[in-house]
């Protein structure tokens, strides 16, 4: 359909986030230090973004775009409110880079965590240990059914579990985000081979298709029995 739908000067924008922050959609978001207009069935078309900017970024054009869908919007604002953030107040969730001096070379025992926080509710958007490495997510059951898993997946990449079935929210927002606004070189999902892990599966294929970016994608699927399923 033809509406009027915001429309972001890239060369004009100055990063400054007032638009993404007075944006009760949440259709604008901060993309490598610019703000960007994340998906078109979030913008209400009211404006309220517009009086913020000091740069003159930002207008309206009329251009086929997807519909205002209400729903959506809800469903993407009560996720991201879902999110924990350090400012909670709980150390936990602080994000943080893990330097191992004296790794243990080529054992089993050599853990390759590279940062924390790895639940995908509580992963930043944006952090320097996403950078340029390949993004593993993974189902969090998979770690205990695989006995090689720090040195079969994790080693060299970041890492984020979840598991849709018990966290009950649609992960692809975030993960959009978290491709976006970050040079990760390549996608990895480990899921477990019980149906509820196709989910997470779903999540990262949506979550690539709508970051605009192309990127290698890897699934592996995990059986019960801790063996890798034949492709």
């Amino acid at each position: 359909m033809i509406r009027k739908i915001i429309s972001i000067n890239s060369e004009r924008c100055n990063g400054c986030g007032l638009c993404a922050k007075a944006c009760h959609e949440g259709a604008i978001g901060m993309v490598e230090g610019k703000a960007r207009l994340l998906r078109d069935d979030y913008c209400d078309g009211l404006g309220d973004c517009l009086p913020v900017c000091p740069t003159d970024a930002l207008s309206f054009v009329e251009r086929e775009a997807e519909a205002y869908d209400e729903e959506a919007v809800k469903r993407h604002m009560a996720e991201r409110a879902q999110e924990i953030s350090p400012a909670c107040g709980c150390p936990g969730a602080s994000a943080r880079v893990i330097e191992r001096a004296g790794r243990l070379a080529a054992t089993d025992e050599a853990s390759e965590l590279r940062q924390w926080p790895v639940q995908i509710r509580l992963a930043p958007i944006s952090a320097p240990y996403f950078a340029n490495v390949g993004l593993l997510i993974a189902a969090d059951c998979a770690a205990y059914a695989y006995g090689g898993f720090h040195a079969g997946f994790m080693r060299g990449k970041a890492t984020l579990i979840g598991c849709p079935k018990l966290d009950s929210v649609d992960y692809s927002d975030k993960l959009a985000r978290i491709i976006r606004a970050n040079a990760v070189a390549s996608l990895t999902v480990v899921r477990m081979e019980v149906p509820c892990c196709g989910g997470l599966e779903r999540a990262v294929t949506e979550a690539l298709r709508s970051s605009g970016k192309a990127l290698p994608l890897r699934s592996v699927t995990l059986s019960v029995k801790g063996g890798v399923v034949p492709d």
